[in-house]
């Protein structure tokens, strides 16, 4: 069904992209994009750990307030800032690309007491980059499903796939933790017991003409979630006083190449490969 090659419809050049911000939404626009634009909450949530049998609201989400700083006039280059309610600061810079997204940020804590921030949520809408509703109130919101990809047992794997949970404090969806990451601490969905075998998680568009995929180092969790959307968590794993830490992450908005996508892939998060080999912690 999914050609691991050029689709078809592929040949015609991926647009520039660009960025704006609409209140709480990330917006990528790129003439190529089905739709225009990809719309991200970004971002939606900073997580406690001991999140999977916990109440979302009453434990699990840290309230932040966003900051925009900055958008250079090219619309390439966006700086935004969010202080979480325990004190913590997260500057973002975001850089748009011509098929990709770099998302760069530094964590800090400036307080004297320990901040319990283990991960943050960043939820990509994709219900009109897939050809479905891009309004996840309405139909199927599973529809976009056979859309979706992660990597399991070294190869694509096209969701729902063969190991499905369906039971949780909260469903749908679906999460897959990655091996050295506590699976207490991933999002209350049915939690699948498989371990990805890479950071990957992403889609191909309507016309299977594109790719999305997006990667976080370091990362908390791979996510289907319930708007038609995806994520890549990353992770921060808790903030000691005075503590910096920095997140990198990126999504590919690119023509329908798989062995392209994971070239690139593995150029920008070695240390993936690394981990999995056992190199690195």
């Amino acid at each position: 069904m999914f050609v691991l090659g050029l689709a078809s419809l592929a040949a015609q050049e991926i647009s520039d992209l660009t960025l704006k911000r609409d209140h709480h939404w990330l917006v990528i626009e790129g003439a190529s994009l089905p739709g225009g634009e990809i719309r991200i909450n970004y971002l939606e949530a900073y997580c406690r750990g001991d999140s999977m049998d916990a109440d979302w609201v009453k434990h699990t989400v840290i309230p932040h307030e966003k900051e925009f700083v900055s958008l250079g006039t090219d619309g390439k280059v966006m700086k935004l800032r969010d202080r979480l309610e325990d004190g913590v600061l997260v500057n973002h810079t975001i850089i748009a690309g011509r098929d990709a997204v770099d998302f760069q940020l530094v964590a800090h804590n400036p307080t004297d007491r320990i901040s319990e921030a283990q991960w943050a949520q960043p939820c990509v809408r994709l219900g009109a980059f897939t050809g479905f509703d891009p309004d996840h109130s309405n139909g199927n919101i599973d529809d976009y499903l056979p859309k979706c990809f992660i990597f399991l047992d070294g190869k694509l794997t096209t969701m729902p796939t063969a190991i499905w949970e369906t039971k949780a404090r909260y469903v749908p969806g679906q999460v897959w933790c990655p091996a050295g990451v506590p699976r207490t601490d991933v999002n209350p969905r049915p939690l699948n017991p498989q371990i990805p075998s890479n950071g990957l998680i992403g889609c191909f568009s309507g016309d299977d003409s594109m790719i999305f995929a997006t990667a976080w180092e370091p990362y908390q969790e791979l996510f289907q979630g319930v708007a038609r959307c995806l994520h890549s968590d990353f992770r921060i794993g808790g903030l000691k006083p005075g503590e910096t830490k920095t997140i990198r992450g990126k999504i590919y908005l690119m023509k329908n190449d798989v062995p392209g996508l994971l070239k690139r892939y593995a150029a920008d998060f070695l240390e993936h490969a690394e981990q999995r080999a056992g190199l690195v912690p």
